[in-house]
């Protein structure tokens, strides 16, 4: 099966939004990791720095994706009363 001009933005986009529950997940993975072992020293901190500015991109993909989504949503609404009248 060949990769279509549609299905790569969409697997992307959903990919991101698995992200958004996934990423809080392994920060917590990795906060009890990082309590058990070293207390004292917090290297928690840049893994969740990482993460965090991933997140926030991803977080913007999803939410772009929405915004497209809602404007054809309105368009196609738009176009369909108007052919009413």
């Amino acid at each position: 099966m060949g990769v279509t001009a549609v299905s790569l933005p969409l697997a992307r986009t959903l990919s991101a939004l698995r992200f958004l529950v996934t990423a809080p997940l392994i920060l917590l993975m990795l906060f009890v990791i990082n309590w058990m072992t070293s207390p004292g020293h917090w290297w928690v901190q840049w893994a969740a720095l990482g993460i965090g500015i991933a997140w926030v991109l991803s977080l913007l993909r999803v939410l772009r994706a929405l915004v497209v989504a809602g404007g054809l949503a309105a368009l196609g609404a738009w176009l369909f009363s108007r052919s009413r009248q």
